[in-house]
């Protein structure tokens, strides 16, 4: 990873960032689509140096010729016109930064709450294929560790809930899609509809997982359409497959019943609908706790007639009846995290975290829940654990 640094002379109060600035690790600071303000705080951040990554500066480049052309045709002289061009400082081709899985996630999850809350930009279609490339690109590497991270994270907290939930639905349909060997194109439409569906309703999505009491009929009132309404702003905003903006359209739409017949945007669209739910049930609001892995997992199971359904039986069968991430207790009373599928949906692989004591463990111990000494006992919510995670940790297993 490339980093460039900028001198503080190249940013501004009030200036709307189109790039994310870090620290000279990689780490995140500020966000793409904030903007810089005149509080203390910023300010002694800047002033302690920030730096871009190298692709996210082409932009702001072009912008900076467009303001020497600009100068030029103005008549200004050529030391203010050379100032303007010295406004980045040359990087450093051999400086290459790890962020991490957990520090990189977090960084894509600041992107995508930026992105859909603001989408009206005008580099939206660049900003979203370059966050839904890095996601899939990612999620490639280490599909396990990631949907760990991923639903584990989404239990934690519903603050910036849109973008948390966007990325862990992605995810889910990466996977799923391969589990079912659905062709690379409808891989795509589905992935993007995953990360987009909610696009046209992200700000009430927010304020709904934040608020204390349940919605309001006039708050459900205010979603009902919301998948035509996404589908036309992304439209608005550049986006051309038919394929994509269909599931989008149709996400809340494709009712029970087998996906063979379907037209391919309703078979996308039951599938995004079951991993929705799922997604939605593995995450807390202000109005409820979280369920626990293996309840989110039966419910997606089951359709709205409670009969099994085929969507929600590939989503098992690709993450388990005890999901990546989710915690569970083994019979001889451990207490640990699903940190590896296993060969059968309800055999995966456990990280133990409390010994059969209650006390915590010093390293999480691998447990593999084959062994009749190690079968799991029962799924737990996420609220039943006051244990600080190490997911530095949990991701080296």
């Amino acid at each position: 990873m490339d980093l460039i640094q900028l001198p503080p002379n190249s940013l501004r109060v009030g200036q709307v960032l189109t790039f994310s600035l870090r620290d000279a690790s990689g780490k995140l600071l500020v966000a793409s689509g904030q903007t810089l303000s005149n509080a203390p705080q910023m300010q002694a951040l800047l002033a302690r140096g920030v730096w871009v990554l190298a692709h996210e500066t082409k932009e702001y480049q072009r912008a900076m010729a467009h303001k020497m052309d600009t100068m030029m045709h103005q008549g200004a002289n050529l030391g203010d016109i050379v100032k303007v061009q010295a406004d980045f400082i040359k990087p450093d081709r051999n400086k290459k930064v790890d962020l991490g899985e957990q520090a990189a996630w977090a960084d894509l999850q600041m992107h995508a709450h930026s992105l859909l809350r603001d989408p009206r930009t005008d580099d939206f279609r660049g900003r979203f294929q370059q966050l839904h490339h890095d996601a899939v690109a990612r999620l490639g590497n280490k599909p396990d560790a990631i949907l760990m991270l991923l639903i584990y994270d989404a239990a934690q907290s519903f603050d910036k809930y849109s973008g948390r939930h966007a990325l862990l639905c992605l995810a889910l349909a990466e996977l799923c899609a391969a589990k079912l060997g659905w062709p690379d194109d409808w891989r795509l439409a589905l992935t993007q509809a995953a990360l987009s569906m909610n696009i046209s309703v992200t700000a009430q999505q927010d304020r709904l997982a934040a608020q204390l009491e349940e919605p309001a009929h006039s708050q459900k009132q205010a979603l009902i359409s919301h998948g035509d309404r996404s589908a036309a702003l992304l439209s608005e905003l550049g986006a051309s497959s038919e394929l994509w903006l269909k599931t989008v359209c149709l996400h809340h739409d494709a009712g029970p019943g087998p996906l063979a017949g379907r037209a391919p945007a309703e078979q996308l669209a039951r599938l995004l609908r079951r991993i929705d739910i799922f997604a939605s049930r593995v995450s807390p609001r202000g109005s409820r706790k979280a369920q626990t892995g293996a309840m989110a997992a039966r419910a997606v199971f089951l359709d709205e007639l409670k009969q099994p359904d085929e969507a929600g039986a590939a989503i098992v069968k690709t993450i388990g009846l005890y999901p990546l991430g989710s915690l569970v207790r083994l019979v001889n009373g451990e207490v640990g995290i699903v940190f590896k599928r296993g060969h059968s949906a309800t055999e995966p692989m456990v990280a133990s975290l409390l010994g059969k004591s209650g006390n915590p463990l010093s390293e999480p111990v691998p447990r593999d829940t084959r062994l009749a000494s190690q079968a799991i006992s029962a799924s737990l919510a996420p609220h039943e654990l006051k244990l600080r995670v190490s997911m530095e940790k949990l991701l080296k297993l």
